[in-house]
């Protein structure tokens, strides 16, 4: 087995524990991607292949884009078909205020990224999976 097939058994053994219908990315994830991390691309590729959505939470991705002409990587994958950018609205800011009360935390991004990857069913690719757990313990991550 060669290396991009290690990656590719690893990504989808890590996918099948973590996710249900998709993937969810926080700042961390997109970061790793902009970084051309191979465990990335396994996981994006493990998730098309099997038809899933891909989540971007806007707040995350206001995180991380600061010049999408020169962020090749990131910008292709929020215009997949299969990529939705989810928007942080009203119904979703109360949901984010309440679990930051609830858990007694600050960042809006990660109880957003949270809050989408509880509505969608899905993992959170993150690179700081304890600030996640502490909003949710039960959410699934995958640790890039």
């Amino acid at each position: 087995m060669g290396q991009k097939d290690a990656h590719r058994a690893e990504a989808r053994s890590k996918a099948a524990k973590g996710r249900l219908n998709g993937i969810t990315f926080d700042a961390g994830g997109l970061i790793a991607l902009e970084r051309n991390d191979r465990r990335i691309f396994s996981i994006l590729a493990t998730a098309l292949e099997d038809g899933d959505r891909i989540v971007v939470p806007a707040t995350a991705l206001a995180q991380v884009i600061r010049n999408p002409a020169k962020q090749v990587r990131l910008w292709r994958m929020i215009q997949f078909d299969r990529t939705e950018v989810a928007p942080l609205d009203g119904a979703q800011a109360q949901a984010v205020g309440a679990m930051l009360a609830r858990t007694g935390t600050a960042d809006i991004a990660d109880a957003h990224v949270v809050i989408c990857a509880q509505s969608a069913g899905q993992a959170v690719v993150t690179s700081d999976p304890p600030d996640l757990k502490r909003l949710d313990p039960k959410l699934r991550v995958i640790a890039v």
